[in-house]
């Protein structure tokens, strides 16, 4: 047993967490009408007031039974768990309370209701309402959707953390949630169309229109994002790194269109998801540190699908799903990798972490074992011998088998953690998370040169302004 952690915040923290809400306050109520500063404001508010809710809630979670033992340590401590439902509910909050903000210019100054009540109105004018500016119905719109979104994908992720369901009975669910967008980008967008590279275009021409199947692709696309990053986890602070090096590449590539020269025609749909990332990024730092190694807390389910479905959400309305798919290479790799055992032609146990040597204190590749009476076809068993080979798993075999051939004992787990343990040998946890999520991070970085230099070799032309010379 270990003893109650304290719900109490020093006084360090409370002063440094007031400052930055006060400083919060003072610079929205001075900036009123530029929701871009406002929403940086509103994240910092959220980032504080998250950071107090965790340490407050924490031990009242253990109570109601939301906790866990964290396998990686020799005590094996008893952690508050499903913490990612606080930063979903305080994010939520965040996004709601700014909805006024983006839209401050068309509901008071732009508007013949409020900011202009002193301007004579011509007869013909005084039934058409709202004249001086039509409001932009298609934005609210796409911001309703994707809370609405959001909000589904919250009551899938706690609805896991209570009843832990089986994988095979909500992959899909993800994709119920992104209904509401898929509808919005529909009325509001409704480009089904994908850019041939330049190479093809004397045999297919400039453009390919998918139609319905490209609903399908964006209905995929938000299945995938929460499932990959429930995926890669199982070490303290992995979860939150790995999405917060997402969200700031995705925030950097907004601001790529943004401080232009001139103005982008993308421009609004990169606001649009600055607007949904910063808060993100404000309540998984609050998150992170109580995650990261030693973890006090651990994030439950709620915050991989809730994390996946933010990135789908602006993905898909901010429509840049394509570098997305990049910026998740990481994951990708790690679904795709761990597919045979997720399709049971591997042996699938409950939670492929990696090992925790309660001797060494160091992570090692967690494995599956091959018992006689189930031994993998031999053709499966060539495939691992093949990938043992190539250093892409780690493979015991018994060679003293009188088969001749080697009977195999044990493969590794097939996820990317247990890869890396493969390549780099045991590790301690903090350093495979930190070398995973640089990794993560590099990817990405590459990821954004492709996408904005390398492009140029199959396309004329980036959504950036940059063209082939």
């Amino acid at each position: 047993m270990t003893s109650a952690p304290s719900t109490s915040l020093t006084r360090n923290e409370v002063l440094t967490l007031l400052t930055l809400s006060g400083a919060s306050l003072a610079v929205i109520a001075n900036t009123f009408g530029e929701p871009l500063i406002a929403s940086l404001a509103l994240s910092v508010m959220a980032f504080s007031l998250c950071y107090a809710m965790i340490r407050w809630l924490g031990p009242t979670f253990v109570k109601a039974g939301f906790s866990g033992a964290d396998m990686s340590k020799s005590s094996r401590p008893t952690l508050p768990e499903c913490m990612g439902a606080v930063c979903a509910c305080v994010y939520l909050l965040t996004v709601i309370i700014f909805i006024p903000f983006p839209f401050y210019k068309d509901i008071v100054a732009a508007t013949s209701g409020g900011g202009n009540r002193d301007v004579v109105l011509h007869i013909e004018h005084v039934n058409q309402g709202r004249f001086l500016h039509k409001f932009p119905h298609n934005k609210l719109a796409s911001y309703l959707g994707a809370i609405i979104s959001l909000q589904t994908i919250a009551l899938l992720g706690i609805g896991d953390d209570l009843f832990d369901i089986r994988w095979r009975h909500k992959w899909w669910i993800p994709g119920l949630a992104s209904v509401p967008i898929l509808v919005v980008y529909f009325v509001d967008f409704d480009v089904t169309s994908i850019v041939i590279p330049v190479q093809l275009q004397p045999y297919l021409g400039e453009l390919f229109d998918l139609g319905a199947l490209y609903y399908v692709y964006m209905a995929c696309v938000a299945m995938f994002c929460p499932q990959s990053i429930n995926m890669l986890a199982g070490i303290n602070g992995i979860e939150v790194s790995q999405c917060i090096v997402i969200a700031l590449l995705l925030a950097f590539n907004d601001c790529l269109y943004l401080f232009t020269p001139y103005p982008h025609p993308a421009t609004d749909s990169h606001l649009f998801s600055l607007y949904f990332l910063l808060p993100w990024i404000g309540v998984s730092f609050a998150l992170v540190a109580y995650n990261w190694y030693p973890a006090k807390v651990f994030v439950g389910d709620t915050y991989c699908y809730f994390s996946g479905m933010v990135f789908a959400v602006v993905g898909i309305l901010g429509h840049f799903s394509k570098t997305l798919g990049l910026l998740l290479a990481p994951q990708i790799f790690n679904f795709l990798y761990s597919c045979p055992q997720v399709f049971g032609l591997i042996p699938c146990p409950r939670h492929r972490l990696p090992r925790f040597n309660a001797r060494t204190g160091l992570m090692e590749p967690s494995v599956t074992p091959w018992p006689d009476d189930r031994q993998p076809h031999p053709l499966l068993a060539r495939a691992l011998r093949v990938l043992a080979g190539l250093r892409l798993l780690k493979l015991t075999v018994d060679d003293k088998d009188e088969g001749g051939g080697g009977r195999i004992t044990e493969s590794s787990n097939l996820t990317i953690l247990n890869l890396w343990l493969v390549w780099r040998g045991p590790l301690r946890e903090d350093r495979l998370a930190w070398e995973v999520t640089a990794l993560q991070l590099v990817v990405g970085l590459f990821g954004l040169f492709v996408r904005h230099k390398l492009a140029l070799l199959v396309f004329k032309e980036d959504n950036w302004g940059t063209t082939q010379h």
